[in-house]
């Protein structure tokens, strides 16, 4: 499957409802900490870019965002309000090899189905430079299933997501943060946040 339909149809319908809404303070403190982390003119995939509020601020701070989103309505919206050169692709169609020296995959993998994170992984370890940087947000939980306004989501431990990253070459980062929030349904949830880095 390379994208959930329904769950498309959501973002492409709620994309201006979503751009406002704007992040969090744990998200900033993220974000920030793992741009540190990266040396200036670095070539950084937003994988799940929506409406291109944080390739926005890569560009600002020197880097080179490739932002990318499955979503239509989001990629309008990033090319608009932003003058991003978004572009529209699925997880699956990410196939460039050693361009990235880093990947940002805040909440848009936990939109893929638990069998299908493996290729996801091994895919984005391979348009990663030696040493690339990987951030996953996720929402933590056990199974998949949908959400109230019908969109896919797969829910991840901890432990899991860490020895899935590990299993696509990865170093994981020992600390992770964690927290609870409230998503565009309204209905709250604990996520968690894991950095990984390639080996060299």
């Amino acid at each position: 499957m390379s994208a959930d339909r329904e769950t498309l149809a959501v973002y492409d319908g709620a994309s201006d409802r979503y751009a406002k809404r704007g992040g969090a303070d744990w998200d900033y403190a993220a974000r920030d900490a793992f741009l540190a982390r990266l040396p200036a003119g670095a070539r950084i995939l937003d994988l799940g870019c929506g409406p291109g509020h944080l390739s926005a601020v890569m560009a600002e701070r020197g880097m080179a965002p490739d932002p990318v989103d499955a979503s239509a309505g989001m990629v309008a919206l990033a090319r608009e309000n932003f003058g991003l050169p978004a572009r529209q692709a699925t997880f699956d169609e990410i196939d460039g090899v050693g361009v990235y020296d880093a990947v940002w995959a805040n909440f848009s993998l936990l939109h893929a189905p638990r069998a299908e994170m493996p290729g996801h992984l091994e895919r984005l370890a391979r348009a990663l430079r030696p040493g690339g940087l990987i951030h996953l947000g996720m929402k933590v939980g056990e199974g998949e299933g949908r959400d109230g306004l019908n969109r896919f989501y797969t829910y991840w431990r901890v432990e899991e997501l860490q020895a899935a990253l590990e299993a696509a070459g990865f170093a994981v980062d020992a600390e992770v943060r964690r927290g609870r929030g409230k998503g565009l349904d309204g209905a709250p949830f604990g996520w968690c946040l894991v950095t990984g880095r390639l080996a060299e």
